[in-house]
């Protein structure tokens, strides 16, 4: 990747960047400029529900400084309302941030949402439309994880979805020094302790990878 491009990464929840491609995003805001969106502030995660949402958007806050992100950007939304209706509105939203910062790369989750997540499901769908549109985006990212890993989580959620193979994807990056990076901030989400535990043992023994399938205009 050429120096000095603008690299926005979108997705729905706190902890979605550090619990995902982190390593990726660490990589790139070496010689990147790279900005996150966040739909939501995680107000139905784990946690005091009184101000889980002042909680976890202070957490998104201190993982973005851990791996370079220059600022992150709220859209607002509640966490787990991402459905029909407010489609229109989220892509609006993410739209003007867009064109504001023209980035040559978007990164998002696949569009399983990884673990199954509706909100993790829509904002990948509507990250998909606005980079069909914006010309100046000229590579979308969906990071998506291991079959293996996958495996490990089959009773997350009602349904998590199956994972990928190494030969079913369009791009892997080694991250191996930037593990830390990772893992620090992946522990910066205090309140989602027990996802951030589970996850790490899921990689436990596996290279220290990310994968992604592509889109490229």
């Amino acid at each position: 990747m050429k120096k000095n491009k603008t690299i926005v990464a979108i997705f729905a929840h706190p902890d979605d960047e550090a619990f995902g491609p982190a390593g990726t995003i660490a990589k790139f805001a070496q010689e990147n400029d790279v900005y996150l969106i966040c739909a939501t502030k995680g107000e139905e995660g784990m946690g005091p529900t009184s101000k889980l949402a002042q909680i976890r958007s202070k957490e998104l806050l201190d993982s973005a400084k851990i791996l370079g992100i220059k600022k992150v950007y709220f859209l607002g939304f509640h966490d787990g309302t991402l459905s029909n209706n407010l489609y229109h509105e989220l892509a609006a939203k993410i739209e003007a941030y867009l064109k504001k910062l023209k980035p040559e790369i978007l990164i998002t989750d696949e569009w399983q949402g990884i673990s199954g997540h509706i909100d993790h499901i829509a904002v990948s769908m509507v990250t998909t439309f606005v980079f069909r549109k914006l010309k100046f985006v000229k590579t979308l990212m969906y990071y998506c994880i291991d079959k293996k890993a996958a495996s490990r989580m089959s009773d997350y959620f009602i349904y998590f979805p199956p994972g990928y193979t190494r030969d079913s994807v369009d791009r892997i990056e080694n991250i191996e020094s930037v593990w830390k990076k990772k893992k620090e901030a992946m522990n910066a989400h205090v309140s989602q302790k027990k996802d951030a535990q589970a996850i790490l043992r899921r990689h436990e023994g596996m290279p220290k990878e990310e994968y992604f399938l592509t889109l490229e205009k």
